[in-house]
């Protein structure tokens, strides 16, 4: 049982944007996706947590981005869990080309009981017979944000059938998708993203309406989405 994963991956087409490079929200995916894959290897995917009423809920991510690859490059995807804390647990993620860094990422997960909607003891959450790295990706502390903020909003995003995951509620890279989406292709584009960072509030359902504000920052800009009632949902930090 291996505490690290590693994966070969082709860049595919339908992952890029209009670059022609990996697009930001494939970052998320691409993580989400292996982070999935080990932790069914690990004995903790969801159909597991599941039989034992218990959900996987992710609390917050960040991406580090250095040079995003383009189509057709063959790149190295990498996973691994932190030890965990009481009520959270980090997992760490890596994307390479041989001695290349393309991208870092970390994202902070807790675990919910689908009985009562409280939080569970993470401590033990992996097996004992495998011994964690102590490598952290994302060493930084996420970024404290002060949301949500006021005026009108920028763009309005509703939540349909190709957002909603497992769980029924909006899946976390469809939020990132969501976002990038406010923005035209050049404004997208033009933007020289050194790293994102997605902070969820709480969930939204098929048919709400996320209404997205932005606050400009010397470094970048920060982005709150909430619903019509006030309702916040997620805070994201961009650095540019």
């Amino acid at each position: 049982m291996e505490a690290k994963m590693t994966k070969q991956v082709v860049i595919p087409l339908s992952r890029c944007d209009s670059t022609m490079l990996l697009s930001v929200p494939a970052y998320f995916e691409e993580f989400m996706d292996i982070a999935a894959e080990h932790a069914e290897a690990l004995g903790v995917g969801a159909a597991a947590m599941m039989k034992n009423g218990r959900f996987w809920l992710t609390a917050k991510t960040m991406v580090r981005f250095f040079r995003r690859p383009g189509y057709g490059e063959k790149v190295e995807i990498s996973t691994w869990p932190e030890a965990p804390e009481r009520f959270r647990c980090n997992r760490d993620y890596a994307m390479t080309k041989g001695d290349e860094v393309l991208a870092l990422g970390k994202t902070e997960w807790a675990v919910m009981s689908t009985a009562t909607g409280r939080l569970e003891n993470t401590e033990n959450i992996y097996p004992a017979s495998i011994s964690l790295c102590t490598e952290l990706a994302c060493p930084e502390a996420f970024s404290r944000i002060e949301g949500p903020f006021e005026g009108e909003p920028f763009a309005v995003h509703k939540v349909v059938s190709t957002d909603i995951d497992l769980g029924g509620h909006m899946n976390n890279a469809a939020y990132v998708r969501a976002i990038a989406g406010a923005f035209t292709c050049k404004e997208w584009n033009d933007i020289s993203l050194s790293r994102m960072e997605v902070i969820y509030r709480a969930p939204c359902f098929e048919g709400n309406e996320l209404q997205f504000r932005s606050s400009k920052k010397e470094d970048g800009m920060e982005i709150s989405a909430t619903l019509p009632d006030g309702k916040l949902i997620l805070l994201s930090r961009l650095y540019f």
